[in-house]
């Protein structure tokens, strides 16, 4: 795999891993939340999308605008999954089995239907990356307020948030590379119409939007500002490396989810964690020779 490819991706999961842990201690807030932040991003992304446009040397086109529609909506529905997820289970379970679900149902994409071949190494660092997030998610649940009914939500919304995650990297991948639309472009009209898909529920309870901006401004803007910059560092990577190996390469961020889950949240299994950890970096190594 390209190295600044590698290196553009791994920035990135850390930028998520991040910004994951600000939406897993909010925890509320749902489509509301989700609204939000996304009004965050596309306050400071927007304008620079605008500018971008007007020096840009090639036309914009219709199909662009298509694109960033479809990616909205795709974002929308992964950004509610998530919410739900956290609001019903542990960070632990429920971020990587949908960091994990998402790269596995990607790959297979990328080399059975869009017929792309990342050669032996890339296939078994993929296989190493989802053996590591199985590793990572799985185990008897201990301690205060964990039941067997919580962690099946927790699986479930994983996986949910998995299948989302697998849309929008595909379509993204698509639109960046087969319809050539600039990632800042692309990001900024997809925050723009995302804002407007969700705005009226949103705005039907203002009262709760001010309150999740007063308790928790500080991981909104969190949210806001590194979930783009993550989204972005992966849609440039996409233009120079395959969508098979960049897909299970950004799964550096389940080793930091799953230490932050432990260390910062005080969620149980940290061994089981750590060795999941191992796992998933050594499919990113075998990833990174591929």
């Amino acid at each position: 795999m390209n190295g600044f490819a590698l290196g553009l991706v791994l920035v990135a999961a850390v930028a998520h891993a991040i910004w994951n842990i600000s939406a897993k201690r909010i925890g509320r807030g749902g489509a509301r939340l989700v609204f939000l932040y996304s009004a965050v991003s596309a306050a400071v992304f927007a304008p620079a999308a605008v500018v971008l446009l007007a020096v840009e040397p090639q036309r914009p086109e219709w199909t662009w605008l298509l694109a960033a529609v479809v990616t909205a909506a795709l974002h929308v529905v992964y950004g509610i999954v998530l919410q739900r997820g956290y609001a019903v289970g542990d960070l632990s379970v429920v971020y990587p089995l949908a960091r994990g679900t998402g790269p596995l149902l990607s790959v297979l994409v990328a080399v059975l239907v869009l017929g792309e071949h990342p050669g032996w190494p890339g296939l078994v660092g993929a296989f190493l990356v989802i053996v590591g997030v199985l590793v990572i998610s799985t185990g008897r649940p201990t301690g205060e307020g964990v039941s067997p009914e919580r962690r099946r939500a927790g699986v479930g919304y994983g996986v949910l948030t998995g299948v989302a995650i697998a849309a929008y990297t595909l379509w993204d991948a698509y639109s960046v590379t087969a319809l050539a639309v600039p990632p800042l472009v692309y990001f900024g009209i997809r925050a723009l119409v995302q804002c407007l898909l969700l705005a009226p529920y949103a705005l039907r309870g203002k009262a709760e939007i001010a309150g999740l901006w007063r308790d928790h401004r500080r991981q909104v803007l969190t949210i806001g500002l590194l979930s783009p910059v993550g989204y972005l560092l992966v849609l440039f990577a996409l233009r120079i490396a395959p969508v098979s190996l960049v897909a299970p390469a950004r799964e550096l961020s389940i080793v930091l989810g799953g230490l932050a889950a432990w260390r910062v949240l005080g969620e149980a299994h940290a061994v089981r964690r750590l060795a999941g950890s191992l796992v998933v970096l050594a499919g990113i190594a075998a990833i990174a020779v591929a």
